[in-house]
């Protein structure tokens, strides 16, 4: 009967032992699960857009990504891709509308394969056409929505979420120029003082800065205004038709061209340059509006002289600073109040100074570089990306909902009274397991 008795108590203990143990070990594994899954790193969630840059002389299509969870209402857009489109700008297909769209289809397969699938259906799809469709709505309305309807057909079968096509104004062309400065300089972050905009397209040029007085008092349609990172801005911005670097040739041209004469010793080309030119290739832009010379001839020799002070004169010409009907103008009749801050200068104006290494040094330097180069002979010369779409996208994420950032598993207190509780139980587990182990050695030592 002892025996049945000791062998009945054994099992028992065991049984508790194994209980135990297997809670133990269940407990552990929880413990260790949950701190793991609590403090895993959570995966950062973006969101994309896609603009289209329709210029005058090219297209180009930008992506951008952002945090999923917005800062101040405003994404924290950074440009991740470009592709740059085959061919001349749209406003070039007004021929043949329908092959516009149909140059824009391989850039938009490249879009394709780079943003994740999962997000194609979300991601909002933009193209603004600028001065050089502007132009070419001024000479023929019914090309440029031809030219448009082409574009939308190709974008609109595209995966992404199309918010359409549309001529954006010049003002809204310098604003988002604006942004896009001031963003990169990390400005509008800051809340600090902004940097002014100069922007130098083909067809047209932009300035904008934060004016220190009200401009919508003397020229509302100048005047715009921002909300962007919870700080309000008010702009001054203008666009100058006709005055971007292909244009101004054209203008300038034309004035050269006023005399008839067989040929044009221009002082803005190289010594040595010599190009037959036909007048329609210079009268046929809308920004032109001196008539063409009386002369039979359908062409004129275009022969460069290479003298930088006299180009400046050239240039100069096809500005008109002498009248102004508001309280301060710039040219053309433009108002214009009083500059502020620092300045910076892109697209084409970049460009150009890049090439000559004149992004930095004094004005002094830069005028006498210019004149050296100049002066070059053409033989010497001949062989030889910041813009409006970050604006424009920062700009519309404001309209585009955030998304809630992933989360752990547990909130903080939940995951802290978790941990109690599992350590908790651990202790009373060991405790039990005292508790049946210490009678049991007593046993032995009393049956010693």
């Amino acid at each position: 009967m002892a025996e049945q008795r000791e062998t009945k108590g054994k099992n028992a203990w065991y049984k508790a032992v194994i209980i135990i143990t297997v809670l133990g070990i269940t407990a552990i594994v929880a413990l260790v699960t949950t701190a793991v899954l609590q403090n895993k790193p959570l995966l950062q969630k973006y969101k994309y857009g896609i603009v289209l840059d329709a210029g005058s002389s090219h297209t180009a299509v930008y992506i951008y990504e952002w945090p999923a969870e917005k800062d101040n209402d405003t994404g924290r857009v950074q440009q991740t891709h470009s592709c740059k489109v085959q061919g001349a700008g749209i406003s070039s297909y007004s021929v043949f509308p329908g092959q516009a769209g149909a140059s824009l289809k391989s850039c938009m397969k490249e879009a394709e394969s780079l943003i994740p699938l999962s997000r194609h259906l979300e991601t909002p799809l933009y193209l603004g056409a600028t001065a050089g469709m502007r132009l070419l709505r001024m000479e023929n309305q019914s090309l440029s929505d031809q030219v448009l309807w082409s574009v939308e057909e190709v974008l609109q079968s595209s995966p992404f979420s199309y918010q359409g096509a549309r001529i954006i104004t010049g003002q809204e062309e310098g604003a988002f120029g604006w942004v896009t400065v001031n963003y990169l300089s990390d400005r509008l972050k800051q809340g600090s003082g902004t940097t002014g905009a100069l922007d130098l397209g083909g067809a047209s040029t932009q300035i904008s800065f934060v004016a220190n007085q009200d401009v919508a008092e003397e020229s509302a349609e100048n005047a715009v205004t921002f909300r962007l990172y919870g700080n309000d801005y008010f702009l001054y911005t203008h666009s100058f038709l006709c005055y971007g670097k292909d244009q101004a040739l054209k203008l300038a041209l034309a004035q050269q061209t006023q005399s008839g004469d067989s040929s044009v010793l221009d002082p803005c080309f190289h010594p040595g340059y010599s190009v037959d030119r036909s007048y329609f290739s210079v009268y046929s832009s809308p920004c032109v509006m001196a008539g063409k010379p009386l002369v039979s001839r359908d062409s004129f020799t275009h022969v460069g002289a290479g003298n930088a002070s006299l180009c400046q004169e050239v240039v100069r010409r096809i500005f008109n600073f002498s009248s102004c009907s508001f309280s301060r103008c710039s040219f053309n009749r433009v108002y214009q109040p009083p500059l502020q801050g620092p300045f910076g200068a892109f697209s084409a104006f970049y460009f150009v100074m890049n090439f000559l290494n004149l992004t930095s040094g004094s004005l002094e330097s830069s005028r006498e570089k210019l004149e050296r180069y100049c002066s070059r002979p053409w033989t010497q010369i001949s062989g030889s990306d910041a813009g409006w779409t970050l604006g424009y996208m920062l700009n519309l994420t404001n309209m585009i909902p955030a998304e809630a950032p992933d989360t752990p598993p547990l909130p903080h207190a939940g995951y802290v009274t978790l941990l109690f509780f599992i350590s908790l139980l651990l202790f009373f587990l060991l405790f039990l397991c005292f508790r049946f182990l210490w009678p049991h050695r007593n046993s032995q030592t009393q049956m010693i």
